[in-house]
């Protein structure tokens, strides 16, 4: 568990419950012998900082090239993303999975919302989806390219956004990705990890 910010217990507690065995990632030395890395949700731009600071974040996204499997929610989603259309102040990434997102796409804690999503490469039931200023995947691949090892596992509505689709270059009746996975690299906008519902968690394991 990449541990220095974020929603650290609840993904302990949900991977925990399937079985796994957690550990909380904050140093380079941490992450020997790991067989997968989640990171949660919370606040992209001071995990990013937080993780330049204790010399974690090119350990960490060396490891994730070398294969090491990944889930990122919602921040974590950010973190994992090669490029943010709207980043902080000096903030980057672990680009490691190719797309491009927006931070709190939808909007901010008082525009949080709730989904049932079809995603029937971890489900055959809708999944329970919970929304808290969550990114958005605007874009596959480098810009013109089409992204075609990147995964769409589910999507919403592009008029869900805080902003006007249009203004980004996005027809209104367009489909933003919200969950994707590239290789051994899985994420998602939202938090499974609040709901109850763990088929993600499941499918990430599973994948290990």
């Amino acid at each position: 568990m990449f541990a220095l910010q974020g929603d650290v217990r609840e993904h302990a507690h949900v991977l925990e419950a399937l079985g796994a065995q957690t550990r909380p990632v904050r140093r380079a030395t941490d992450l020997a012998g790991l067989d997968g890395i989640v990171l949660p949700g919370g606040e992209s731009s001071v995990m990013d900082r937080l993780a330049r600071i204790v010399g974690l974040k090119e350990p960490l996204a060396a490891a994730l090239r070398a294969g090491l499997p990944a889930y990122g929610t919602c921040a974590g989603l950010i973190m994992l993303a090669r490029r943010i259309q709207n980043p902080a102040p000096d903030q980057g990434t672990l680009e490691v999975l190719d797309v491009t997102v927006r931070r709190n796409a939808f909007g901010a804690q008082a525009a949080s919302f709730e989904a049932d999503l079809h995603v029937p490469a971890v489900s055959a039931d809708p999944v329970h989806a919970v929304f808290i200023r969550a990114p958005a995947v605007l874009a596959l691949g480098e810009a013109g390219g089409d992204g075609a090892d990147v995964e769409v596992l589910a999507s919403v509505p592009a008029s869900g956004l805080s902003v006007d689709p249009a203004g980004l270059g996005l027809d209104a009746g367009a489909r933003l990705p919200v969950a994707v996975r590239q290789g051994h690299v899985l994420a998602t906008s939202f938090h499974p990890e609040v709901t109850g519902d763990w088929s993600f968690h499941r499918a990430f394991l599973a994948g290990l």
